[in-house]
């Protein structure tokens, strides 16, 4: 079963998400923002991902100016912010078993459920 990291305040995320119901997709909703997720699930996601934490960072967000995470180089401390700041993913994201994919643009949705 395919997991979307959801976001329901993001335009992306939506539209993902339409996108996964219009094709009658077995799928579950994860609210990272209500229940965030731990460092160890964002470690396995970006091993899924086959990502480092940065490239899982919203970089443009303001947070991630305040924070000064342009300057850390650090993976394990860029996890840590990810973890006590869930705002900071990049959304919307899809997992199925070993396998990931951050859904922008949508087109990426459709790759991924084929």
């Amino acid at each position: 079963m395919t997991t979307i990291w959801h976001n329901p305040k993001c335009s992306k995320s939506r539209e993902a998400l339409t996108l996964l119901e219009e094709k009658g997709e077995n799928f579950e909703v994860f609210k990272y923002l209500d229940t965030p997720p731990s460092r160890d699930e964002i470690v396995t996601l970006l091993q899924k991902l086959g990502l480092s934490a940065r490239e899982l960072m919203r970089t443009k967000e303001e947070l991630y100016k305040e924070l000064g995470l342009a300057k850390i180089e650090e993976e394990s401390a860029l996890i840590d912010a990810l973890a006590e700041h869930p705002k900071l993913i990049e959304r919307p994201i899809l997992i199925e078993n070993n396998r990931a994919v951050i859904g922008r643009p949508v087109e990426k949705v459709v790759d991924f459920i084929g």
